[in-house]
């Protein structure tokens, strides 16, 4: 007996009383009552988005429901289509001139780069001011999704929450997950797919201390929203089935032709947002003239309106004949690359699904036609296509096929969705090289996808490690050529590990950018190595403890 109760005293002194004082010492209690908070808040915020997009498009739609087609459909006078979006485009114009210091709108990339190199900071007032003008453009009629705006809202709701209390770095990056996880589960009703999105997008790992924040906020906001929104799929499909095993190269060749429409969909993006930048305009004026060019669109192909969740529906549901499909693709393709380089505000998310959809009923219909005997229903493939180009898009596969299944709830075709997701995947990197986020973060100059070790290297400062002068240094400060080897405290760790590579020093005098004459500090070369090996230990330990 004394023996047991000496074995139990052992454990708990050795195994659990240290993982206490580890918890109590991460603050996870306060993370955790934290993550619930920001999953409430979150959620009156997204549904606040949702509302006030609904209200711009009722100003000149009459209708505030994602179902826009009938209602445009019965206009005797098209032209207010461009009047809606050359309006909303001057407001959106307003915005970005005189409230943003950036000029564009704000979205997941943003996010991510928030949580590597800007201590898990966004201001919550850039924020609101991005959901405002992404709330108009969408209502406005703007060819975007909402998914982008939503997941930058809820990461400012949630990195203003946190601000106010003294977190490590660790849990301040767990809580803007916990933020993104919030948004994509009020915006979808799909709480599996935000906590995906958030370790798959967000944080880049699946380390069990980030799993429950991000579960809270998201079982949190989804709660909140199913209360007033009502807990069903956002398409509503018939009960597809596949018909045979046969069909799984067609779904392999599927995922093939949805990684070309991926392809083909980010050099869009890419090429429209070069042509943009090559125009010489106001910023006030680009949303107008891009509403032009989209407005003309959309008075002959009105599904390319808003997020197209109605047009989407519609191919899931076999209403598409294969011309339609086609030119509905080339059509939204267009007019979303339009909406993004004209700096209306807005995601991809939407549109990729609205691509994958058309693109994979397309290939249904003609797989039918070649396979009569084999082929499922073209709905099946139309699902199909949504997630393989979504997650090819956004590279996200896991998370994608999850939102699928939790937006259709077709479950059904887990093997083959997994299937021509992974090898969409698979073709746009190997085309691309890039998801859309990391196309987005690249043209920042920033390169998160090399792993810890490039962003540690790139985002940490001399001022972080260097030292200041000492009286003696100040006395007889350092006399150098104007073509000697100069550090900055703006200097990063690349350049200054790259420096005492190069120069074989112990130490390298930093100055004051200001006065290249005027000497701050040193830059020594064990400090150097001191903190890029510490934190690199801590961003391993982050990831998977």
């Amino acid at each position: 007996m004394n023996g047991l109760k000496a074995g139990i005293v052992g454990f708990l002194s050795e195994r659990t009383l240290p993982s206490v004082r580890t918890l109590l010492a991460t603050r996870q209690p306060l993370v955790w009552l934290l993550a619930l908070i920001i999953g409430g808040v979150g959620a009156y915020a997204i549904l606040a988005f949702r509302w006030l997009i609904g209200a711009v498009q009722w100003l000149w739609l009459g209708n505030s429901s994602e179902n826009v087609l009938s209602t445009v459909a019965s206009f005797r006078e098209p032209w207010l289509i461009m009047l809606a979006l050359v309006g909303g485009g001057l407001v959106v114009g307003f915005i970005l001139r005189f409230t943003t210091h950036s000029f564009r709108t704000h979205g997941i990339a943003d996010v991510i780069e928030a949580r590597a190199i800007h201590g898990s900071h966004i201001p919550i007032r850039r924020g609101l001011m991005s959901a405002v003008a992404s709330a108009i453009s969408l209502g406005a009629g703007a060819s975007a999704g909402r998914e982008g705006p939503a997941v930058h809202l809820g990461a400012a709701i949630a990195s203003f929450l946190e601000s106010r209390f003294s977190l490590p770095g660790a849990a301040r990056r767990v809580l803007l997950a916990s933020g993104a996880a919030a948004a994509v589960s009020a915006s979808f009703n799909a709480p599996i797919a935000g906590v995906l999105f958030a370790h798959e997008v967000i944080l880049g790992h699946y380390a069990l201390t980030a799993f429950v924040p991000t579960v809270i906020a998201a079982v949190g906001a989804t709660l909140i929203t199913r209360v007033h929104l009502g807990d069903f799929p956002a398409f509503i499909i018939p009960d597809y089935h596949i018909t045979s095993y046969w069909e799984f190269p067609a779904f392999a060749l599927l995922g093939v032709v949805c990684g070309l429409v991926a392809v083909g969909f980010l050099l869009s993006i890419m090429a429209s947002d070069w042509l943009s930048r090559q125009v010489d305009l106001p910023i006030w004026v680009r949303p107008a003239i891009g509403g032009v060019i989209v407005g003309a669109i959309a008075i002959m192909v009105p599904e390319v309106l808003g997020v197209g969740y109605e047009a989407t529906n519609q191919a899931l549901r076999e209403k598409y004949s294969l011309e339609f499909l086609f030119l509905l693709l080339f059509a939204k393709t267009a007019a979303t690359a339009i909406t993004l380089a004209s700096r209306f505000g807005g995601g991809v998310f939407s549109p990729s699904l609205y691509l994958g959809a058309m693109s994979g009923g397309a290939f249904g219909i003609i797989a039918a036609s070649v396979f009569p005997e084999f082929a499922s229903s073209y709905g099946v493939y139309a699902i199909l296509g949504m997630g393989a180009v979504a997650g090819a898009v956004l590279g996200a596969p896991i998370s994608t096929t999850m939102i699928v299944f939790e937006l259709t709830g077709g479950y059904e075709m887990t093997i083959a969705l997994l299937l021509s997701v992974s090898i969409a995947s698979v073709i746009t990197q190997a085309l691309i090289g890039q998801s859309f986020f990391g196309w987005q973060l690249s043209t920042r100059g920033l390169y998160l996808g090399d792993g810890p070790h490039r962003r540690i290297m790139r985002t940490w400062k001399v001022a972080d490690f260097m030292t200041g002068l000492s009286p003696e240094d100040s006395e007889n400060p350092v006399k150098l050529g104007p073509d000697d080897l100069r550090l900055t405290p703006e200097d990063t760790l690349e350049v200054t590990l790259r420096a005492f590579d190069t120069t074989g020093l112990d130490r390298i005098a930093v100055f004051d950018p200001s006065n290249m004459d005027t000497q701050i500090g040193w830059a020594e070369y064990t400090k150097a190595l001191s903190t890029f090996n510490a934190a690199l230990i801590e961003a391993n330990i982050e990831e998977h403890r």
